[in-house]
């Protein structure tokens, strides 16, 4: 299975994450809930920043709800939350 890139993301009033995007790839938009589905089946997606550092995006649990989150690293230009929009 082919790691997928995450170049945007969509959020909601809140700032939570409500899809994965990356234009032109067939996948893209992915909802959170697919995109959840799909990392817990084993599909990777993952970012990258400025300097090509790369981080895994993973599924946390956290009260009860599940969420999108970027492993910690010592970039913010690729965490989840600084992506633009999509």
């Amino acid at each position: 299975m082919a790691r997928r890139r995450v170049t945007a993301t969509g959020k909601d009033s809140d700032g939570d994450i409500t899809k994965l995007c990356n234009s032109g790839e067939s996948w893209s938009p992915r909802s959170k809930a697919h995109a959840i589905n799909d990392i817990n089946g084993g599909q990777a997606y993952y970012t990258r920043d400025s300097q090509g550092r790369e981080a895994e995006v993973r599924v946390v649990n956290q009260g009860g709800k599940q969420y999108l989150r970027t492993t910690q690293d010592k970039s913010d230009d690729n965490n989840l939350d600084n992506l633009p929009d999509c």
